[in-house]
């Protein structure tokens, strides 16, 4: 059974690419979502290991474009902690 955890990361402006370009790069990441200040929902992805760089260059167009539209964002990341239990350390 897989277990899930959720984490808020909270970015301004151009922070927002950058954040998601590292999210994209994790194994663990199962669903990214990102609110505006007022919580609203702005962008939800669901990440798959086998679909991210297929998705990734439209997923970053739309991306950079929030971020130039506002300062403040909150990202919501879903990881798969099994995931994480079955990759080596380093």
């Amino acid at each position: 059974m897989a277990t899930t955890t959720t984490e808020v990361i909270r970015v301004r402006g151009a922070e927002l690419v950058d954040v998601i370009k590292r999210l994209l790069r994790e194994g663990n990441v199962r669903r990214i979502v990102i609110r505006d200040r007022r919580g609203r929902t702005v962008l939800e992805v669901p990440v798959t290991l086998g679909v991210v760089a297929f998705v990734a260059a439209p997923i970053m167009t739309a991306v950079g474009t929030l971020a130039a539209l506002a300062v403040d964002w909150s990202i919501e990341v879903e990881r798969d902690q099994s995931r994480d239990r079955e990759q080596p350390t380093p």
